[in-house]
């Protein structure tokens, strides 16, 4: 998969981070277990600062909150300003630690390199990215990726399309135009939803793979929470946003293989399985290049792998050690549920969890 350099954004003013009291598990100088969130690091204190991609707030959420009653000493603030915000401001040194939907691209990792040595890069939330819209007695569609790209791309533009309705037999289809809804910002969601698309219907997709949506015309929105508003407020609205921003709104079965697969955090974290890491980005960085177009029975293609970014060595080492138990429960099963449960996301296997475990350990300071 060739990455492309992502354009710059500007972080929000700080009022706007979400800022928690957390908890963590464990420090620095003790050995993880990978099983944080149990008390035990009540003795951690200081304040970490993060930014990054909107899809991880829900998450976000549920891991600040697990720690709250624990380490009443220890504050993390993050901003969900959006996968690029997040990089540049990770890369730059205005945060401590990251948020992206799209892994660094090179130039990214160079920066972040200069600035950590090593990049602590691993995959933190993976969530189903649903197609969503909003059209008056309809709750479900099939659609083939052909479809969705054509669709996103506007050359199928009303509803009763014969192309929409031929794999919808049953639905009562209006002769009404679709509002195509998009992200504003540059967006990691963009950028795997956009992947998908060049992946699986390459012939009606022809657009460059980036965070920045690149058709012009239908309705943009700011965020993933703007995207859902604007389909929701939009009868004959359709988009894509992290599922577990989907709400009540009507979703969309993915056409894989011979049959149509609804989205699902068991779906989804198939897609992983079929997936292989990005060799040569250093050992501590675990980047995949995605099967998004496999026709493994049962596998939701449309995906979002959010990455948490770390420095295996800061200057700080109260900051090191926040940084280190934090990421170690974000990684841990109990904080792996936390955010299924809390955020709909999939949970990553215990064989993933043993192999993301040394790049956690190894965050520091002074090496």
């Amino acid at each position: 998969m060739k990455r492309y350099p992502l354009g710059r954004v500007i972080a929000l003013p700080a009022a706007a981070a979400l800022t928690f009291g957390i908890a963590a598990c464990g420090s620095a100088n003790e050995e993880s277990s990978g099983q944080g969130g149990d008390g035990n690091g009540s003795g951690l204190s200081g304040t970490i600062s993060g930014a990054g991609a909107s899809s991880q707030e829900a998450a976000q959420k549920a891991w600040q909150a697990s720690f709250l009653d624990a380490n009443p000493d220890v504050t993390v603030n993050y901003d969900p300003i959006g996968s690029g915000g997040g990089r540049e401001q990770f890369v730059s040194g205005g945060s401590d630690f990251g948020g992206t939907d799209a892994f660094l691209d090179d130039e990214e990792l160079a920066g972040a390199q200069e600035r950590c040595g090593e990049v602590v890069e691993i995959p933190t939330y993976v969530s189903p990215v649903a197609v969503v819209f909003n059209l008056e007695g309809v709750e479900e569609l099939n659609l083939k990726p052909a479809t969705i790209a054509k669709i996103f791309n506007q050359e199928i533009t009303n509803w009763n399309d014969p192309e929409i309705a031929a794999d919808n037999p049953d639905a009562d289809l209006p002769d009404q135009a679709i509002t195509p809804v998009n992200r504003s910002d540059e967006s990691g969601t963009t950028e795997n939803f956009v992947e998908y698309l060049t992946a699986a219907a390459p012939e009606d997709w022809p657009h460059e793979v980036s965070g920045d949506w690149p058709v012009q015309g239908g309705e943009a929105a700011q965020g993933t929470s703007g995207v859902v508003q604007a389909v929701a407020n939009g009868n004959g609205a359709i988009g894509y946003a992290d599922a577990s921003m989907a709400g009540d709104l009507g979703t969309v079965k993915v056409g894989v293989g011979g049959e149509f697969v609804s989205y699902s955090p068991e779906a989804a974290a198939k897609v992983l399985e079929v997936s292989e890491r990005i060799e040569g980005r250093g050992d501590y960085s675990f980047a995949y290049e995605l099967a998004r177009d496999t026709t493994e029975e049962g596998t939701y293609p449309i995906v979002l792998v959010s990455y948490a970014l770390a420095c295996a060595n800061y200057d700080d080492a109260d900051t090191a050690e926040v940084v280190k138990a934090y990421f170690d429960y974000m990684i841990s099963s109990e904080g792996q549920q936390a955010s299924a449960e809390n955020a709909g996301s999939a949970p990553i296997s215990d064989a993933l969890r043993q192999e993301l475990q040394p790049a956690v350990d190894a965050i520091g300071s002074g090496s």
